[in-house]
C-alpha cells in the first residue's frame, strides 16, 4: 500500500492537542485494514519523523437514523495514536 492509502487523515481535537503538547503523541485515522506496522512506516515516510511506539483500535461505526425509521450505520474507523522520538514533531496547521 501507498503511504496516502494507509494514513487517511489527521484528528484535531482538544485532547489530541493536549497529548502532542505533554506526550508528543498524534491521533490519526488510519486504513481499517492498515497494521501497526504499516502505519509505521506511512507516518516515518508522510512526515520525516522518528516513530517510537504505535497504538491502534477499531472505533465501531455508530447507529444512524435520516427522517425514516430504518436505522444505517456509519462507517467503522481505525484510530491510530503515534508516539514520536523526543524532539520530532508533526506540523498540522
Amino acid at each position: 500500500m501507498i503511504s496516502f492509502d494507509i494514513i487517511k487523515t489527521a484528528r484535531l481535537t482538544e485532547k489530541g492537542s493536549l497529548q502532542s503538547e505533554k506526550f508528543n503523541q498524534y491521533t490519526l485515522v488510519a486504513d481499517v485494514q492498515a497494521s501497526k506496522l504499516e502505519i509505521r512506516r506511512a507516518v516515518e515516510d508522510l512526515f520525516k519523523v522518528k516513530v517510537v511506539r504505535v497504538r491502534t483500535m477499531t472505533v465501531p461505526g455508530k447507529l444512524r437514523r435520516k427522517r425514516t425509521h430504518q436505522a444505517g450505520r456509519s462507517p467503522e474507523w481505525k484510530k491510530a495514536i503515534v508516539t514520536l522520538k523526543p524532539g520530532d514533531k508533526i506540523v498540522l496547521t
